[in-house]
């Protein structure tokens, strides 16, 4: 799960473009991300997943995203973590967008030569160690020069941060992320199969499955390369794992559902756990997730006994995570409380650190959490 932010952001900054208002209180995720989404592509079950074309934009869609997170150490062995990810939104349905091509509105973003864009892209990156966070973000219109997302060498680019892989495949590549606060230059590079989530990609955001995205995974990057933060400015060596969660739709939530809260872990037996809750208004939730393995394997989590045990503010930081199809519970924490994203729409986002049992022997590992929709962020 991604972009807690989208619908609100574009109204609050881009009024002009979007048609919208600001509301007059901070509304629930899925009143920003639902709605009516006529004249837009349908997620369906039973689509097959294809590459590398999926890697590409989805145009016909409302919304996507690419999304990277990593749980690195130095060469001292200081742990730390780092977010990117690069979004993609339809400020109209093609087909309404350009209703004549003459019209000064109409849009064509596969156009090289057209500065009028039906597509707006913005990106957020951000930099965690255990006493120092920082974040950024970039917005463009969709254009070659600009913004987007191409083909052959696949890359995802917002100015001068950008995603660039050697062939058409999305890995093995190269992030590049530069602000006047922190920066990383990293390699990326995975042998794994990608994980397809939901039912063959098919992910339900409701019981139903009325609701739902298409959902691919590449839990198992291994990453090495340079980070640069506020501490002194200078470079450092890291390496450790890395996560890639790719999902479009045209219409995720419910207008009754407020947030979300996701987890994306990796067990120090090499599985990897995602599971994501869907938060409702009248206390209830919607909670999936799947366990995964380096060699394509991956199992639907089953009775999953997901509990708040501490809170800053109306935030739940720490967590206990029970699984009983696998005799596993896990205790999760934050390595960086304050991991707030600062942002056109805040939400909280950071790595966190696992211990717990599983059959009864010592369980570790890390990963990466996302909240959403506390407090209207």
């Amino acid at each position: 799960m991604r972009a807690p932010f989208l619908a609100l952001a574009i109204c609050l900054m881009l009024p002009a473009l979007s048609g919208c208002e600001p509301a007059p209180e901070a509304p629930s995720m899925g009143s920003l991300m639902g709605g009516d989404s006529q004249g837009f592509a349908e997620v369906k079950p039973g689509h097959p997943l294809t590459f590398p074309q999926d890697h590409l934009a989805h145009e016909d869609f409302r919304q996507e995203w690419w999304y990277l997170t990593a749980n690195l150490q130095t060469v001292t062995g200081e742990p730390l973590g780092l977010q990117w990810t690069q979004f993609r939104v339809a400020l109209a349905p093609q087909q309404a967008a350009s209703p004549n091509p003459a019209d000064p509105r109409a849009t064509d973003s596969r156009s090289p030569n057209s500065w009028a864009t039906g597509q707006l892209y913005f990106a957020h990156a951000a930099l965690t160690r255990s006493d120092f966070h920082r974040s950024a973000e970039k917005w463009s219109r969709g254009h070659s020069a600009l913004a987007g997302v191409a083909a052959s060498p696949f890359s995802v680019y917002l100015d001068n941060w950008r995603w660039q892989g050697l062939g058409q495949e999305a890995l093995p590549a190269t992030l590049e992320v530069d602000t006047e606060e922190f920066a990383y230059r990293l390699r990326l590079k995975a042998q794994a199969p990608l994980q397809l989530q939901g039912d063959g990609g098919f992910s339900r955001k409701q019981a139903d499955g009325e609701l739902a995205s298409y959902y691919y995974s590449q839990p198992f990057i291994h990453i090495e390369g340079q980070v640069r933060s506020g501490k002194d400015g200078s470079w450092q060596e890291v390496s450790g794992q890395g996560w890639l969660d790719r999902e479009w739709s045209s219409n995720f939530l419910g207008p009754e559902q407020q947030g979300w809260d996701w987890f994306g872990l990796h067990l120090d037996d090499g599985s990897a756990l995602m599971l994501f809750r869907l938060r409702s208004r009248d206390g209830s939730f919607y909670i999936s997730g799947r366990r995964m393995w380096p060699d394509g394997h991956g199992e639907t989590l089953t009775n999953i006994d997901l509990t708040e045990l501490e809170h800053r503010g109306d935030r739940p930081l720490r967590w206990r995570l029970k699984l009983p199809q696998y005799d596993l519970t896990l205790s999760l924490s934050p390595l960086n409380p304050d991991a707030e994203m600062a942002l056109s729409l805040p939400y909280w986002e950071g790595p966190v650190q696992l211990e717990g049992k599983a059959r009864g022997e010592k369980v570790s590992g890390q990963g990466y959490m996302e909240l959403t929709g506390y407090r209207g962020h």
